[in-house]
């Protein structure tokens, strides 16, 4: 086998591959062993051994030799990838049969992109602020748990007046110096003060009031009110209480923060666990800042060019990404991008493409700066990590399960170590202020 190669633009290797013309034989016979395997002949069971002057009159030499290129072709092509130390990352393109026998072929190949980091690397020096979280930070996420978790109750005790917080089901219409405004009538539509989906001023005209209570509200709408036709306009709403709903929020009982998290806390032990994580929140969005950062600046440094395939692989990751947490607002990929005016290959192009390719930039530079700097994670900051994810779960039927996930050699354990290993590099590049 003779083998020529050549290195192209965006990280194709071409090998033009020759086959020793002894191997030629060998092609035909395993065309014929497959032909007789899986030939359907009068008089012949399936799998019988079949004459090979028979498989001849069958199919002809034709489809003979083709068959018997294709399989020289994936045995030579194997050959060379063997030989030549070539690793694909996508699949390999036929760029021409250039003779049968002996089979000579042209092959293109994408592989691992190149990377070349200048030794200007070891002066980027990078800064990180300390990440922590406030008490204000705490108490706004309290405050959204008992919000999400508040039940309305409602209310028929005609004394009783509507304060912040409450939800009220109204009667509404308005009017401009006597003229019924289209666009304003609304029966039974239910709103919670506060939320602030009116138009500013008409929801805090209303507390005080009381069920049934009949209302005229003066409201001028903002200058730069998203609809044009209201915009600066002086509105006087009449306003009826048909139903009114006390708000009662959750009380943070042991049982209710059980039921939250899976631990049994009391108030204080609970607001150290939101604290902690807050903390963690805003540190790993920290950590993904860090990362784009430290990788514009090492891009300065790298020459590198990335194949067609392996970027298209990624933009392919990152539009399901995006895919998936549409789904998880329940919204769909086809209503979003209908909504935008875009077709799915525009939307790849114009709102994917940019971040995938750093994306993908930076994991290459990474992996090749892991490697020149020799990073490591030991086993001990290996089980140091383990314990803090499962720290994070209560269950014990859960922290069986991810313990079995998290031992040497599985996918999960090696994508932690991975992480991890990324994580140490792009530390050891900052210090905090």
């Amino acid at each position: 086998m003779k083998i020529e190669k050549n290195l192209l633009p965006k990280s194709i290797v071409e090998l033009v591959i020759e086959e020793d013309a002894k191997n030629i034989a060998k092609s035909r016979k395993e065309a014929m062993a497959y032909l007789e395997k899986n030939a359907d002949i009068k008089g012949f069971r399936k799998g019988a051994k079949i004459p090979e002057s028979v498989l001849v009159r069958q199919y002809g030499e034709e489809y003979i030799n083709k068959l018997t290129v294709e399989f020289g072709i994936d045995s030579l092509y194997r050959r060379a990838l063997s030989q030549e130390k070539v690793l694909p990352v996508a699949q390999a393109e036929i760029k021409e049969v250039m003779n049968e026998s002996p089979l000579k072929i042209r092959v293109h190949i994408e592989v691992y992109p190149n990377v070349e980091i200048d030794a200007k690397y070891k002066d980027i020096k990078l800064t990180k602020e300390k990440i922590s979280a406030s008490a204000a930070e705490v108490k706004e996420a309290l405050d959204s748990i008992q919000t999400k978790f508040t039940k309305f109750e409602e209310i028929t005790d005609k004394r009783s007046k509507v304060k912040m917080g409450d939800k009220v089901t109204i009667d509404t219409e308005g009017y401009e110096e006597g003229k019924l405004l289209e666009n304003t009538t609304m029966q039974n539509y239910p709103i919670v003060l506060g939320s602030n989906i009116l138009v500013p001023g008409f929801e805090e005209q209303m507390v005080g009031a009381k069920l049934e209570d009949e209302l005229e509200l003066d409201v001028a709408f903002p200058d730069d009110y998203h609809n044009d036709e209201f915009k600066g306009k002086q509105t006087k709403f009449k306003v009826k209480i048909n139903k009114f709903e006390r708000a009662v929020k959750p009380e943070f009982t042991e049982e209710f923060i059980e039921q939250l998290r899976g631990q049994k806390l009391d108030l204080e032990g609970f607001k150290k666990l939101i604290k902690s994580e807050i903390t963690e929140t805003k540190e790993a969005n920290a950590r993904m800042e860090e990362e784009s950062q430290l990788i514009d600046e090492l891009l300065k440094v790298t020459t590198l060019e990335l194949g067609e395939k392996l970027l298209e692989r990624k933009i392919e990751q990152v539009f399901e990404e995006i895919k998936q947490n549409l789904g998880q607002q329940n919204v769909k990929m086809a209503d979003y991008l209908e909504s935008l005016k875009l077709s799915e290959e525009d939307y790849k192009e114009k709102h994917v493409k940019e971040s995938a390719e750093k994306r993908l930039n930076g994991e290459v530079i990474l992996h090749k700066l892991a490697e020149m700097e020799k990073t490591e994670v030991s086993e001990k900051e290996m089980n140091s990590e383990i314990e803090t994810i499962l720290a994070k779960f209560g269950s014990e039927d859960v922290l069986s399960r991810l313990k079995e996930l998290y031992v040497p050699g599985t996918k999960y354990y090696n994508e932690l170590q991975e992480r991890m290993k990324y994580r140490k590099l792009i530390d050891s590049f900052f210090t905090t202020k």
